[in-house]
């Protein structure tokens, strides 16, 4: 029986199913190696078809035009009546995601290395304009004897691309999602410095930071606390990998690693500090990075409210525009997005604040309102009290005189 092929791909067998499509091992008939070949059913995109496939020659232009020895090699790139394929660098090896299953920790070191790989990886994405959007285990492959490859840059966002990707769209796995993705916001390459975070963290502990019983109470802690510190949770740990951690996980854009560059150098500074432990110090850890104990906490208001305000919802075309150009909001500090009474609405349900509140006032009438409105509590005495005190005392004056005058007739 001859075997399927797509082009000049014959296949082997099945490696995975993802959101996108089918992972096939397959033999290159040309130039006999083994590959990867990761496909699409277009036939089962009946809405917005020609947009889908779009966003997957996107993708493989993304990925190709990265050459990295921590980024999967893109080799070609094809359709097969309507299937659509991407060949690629076969990688033996397993997912991250297998390494970590069952809530396992891995050992600082090799946490520490792979997280330096990974940002390796990030910082040559970035710099040629490329966004993954949707790092997590599942799209990290560790090999025994290699190094450590980042695959799947099908959501990745180049600066230069169309409208495929605006921003707004929640692209990406929640539990590894960034606070500005939470909350509709433009991810550039910071969202993927805060998504290698998590993982970190994750490999260091053995749990995500963030989690819940469902995607919306997930999201909302992602926006709303910060997380027990990693030594706290696993004293293998050292103090020092706390501060390069939380600088990754900080809510605030501003206050995060601005390139993965920064990560990658910090991290080699960890592995270089643990294997000459006399010659380690231990930065200051950022405030309110991290939980007090082994409970997460609420976030500080006032770096919620940085997060909240923090980069406003733009389309590509406005995105490539100078800032100037941009017309000025008429709430003066506030995001072009946020000027609304839907926002503010979004913005109470986000932060858990007074939803119910905020219908039942809706059903009150103005007199109503005014009436539950506690009175003021007034001291001392008001000019009608000294009217009806002075008026008594008059009547009783004149009472009293014509009292007198009787008895003395």
């Amino acid at each position: 029986m001859e075997q399927p092929k797509l082009g000049r791909y014959v296949i082997q067998s099945e490696l995975g199913r993802g959101a996108m499509g089918v992972v096939y091992k397959a033999t290159d008939s040309v130039l006999e190696r083994t590959v990867a070949v990761k496909t699409v059913n277009m036939a089962l995109e009946r809405d917005g078809s020609d947009k889908f496939e779009a966003r997957f020659y996107q993708e493989a232009r993304a990925a190709g035009s990265l050459n990295h020895p921590n980024i999967v090699t893109v080799y070609d790139v094809g359709k097969a009546g309507d299937v659509a394929y991407i060949a690629m660098e076969f990688i033996e090896g397993e997912e991250l995601r297998t390494l970590l299953s069952e809530g396992k920790s891995l050992a600082v070191e090799k946490a520490v290395s792979i997280a330096a790989q990974v940002a390796d990886g990030l910082s040559y994405a970035h710099q040629h304009g490329v966004v993954h959007r949707d790092i997590k285990p599942a799209n990290i492959m560790v090999a025994p004897n290699g190094p450590v490859k980042i695959t799947d840059f099908g959501i990745a966002r180049m600066r230069s691309s169309s409208d495929l990707t605006q921003t707004g769209m929640m692209l990406g796995s929640p539990k590894y999602m960034s606070p500005e993705q939470v909350i509709g916001k433009r991810a550039d390459h910071r969202s993927d410095v805060f998504s290698l975070g998590i993982i970190l963290y994750e490999m260091l502990t053995g749990g995500v930071p963030f989690n819940g019983d469902n995607v919306t109470a997930l999201m909302y802690q992602i926006v709303n606390f910060v997380p027990p510190a990693p030594s706290a949770v696993k004293q293998a740990v050292p103090e020092l990998l706390d501060y390069v951690v939380a600088k990754m996980l900080t809510k605030a854009l501003e206050g995060r690693y601005q390139s993965a560059q920064e990560v990658a150098r910090d991290l080699r500074e960890c592995e270089r500090q643990m294997s000459a432990p006399t010659a380690a110090t231990t930065p200051p850890r950022p405030a309110a990075a991290f939980a007090s104990g082994l409970e997460p906490e609420l976030v500080n208001t006032n770096d919620k409210t940085v997060v909240m305000a923090q980069t406003l919802n733009r389309t590509r075309q406005v995105d490539s525009a100078p800032e100037a150009e941009a017309s000025p909001s008429p709430a003066r500090g506030l995001a072009h997005s946020f000027d609304s009474m839907e926002a503010t609405q979004r913005l109470s349900t986000l932060t858990g604040a007074g939803s119910t509140v905020s219908q039942s006032a809706e059903r009150q009438t103005a007199t109503q309102v005014l009436d539950s409105m506690p009175r003021p509590v007034r001291t001392g005495w008001r000019r009608r009290d000294w009217l009806l005190v002075g008026g008594a005392t008059v009547l009783g004056l004149v009472v009293a005189g014509l009292v007198v005058k009787r008895r003395d007739k």
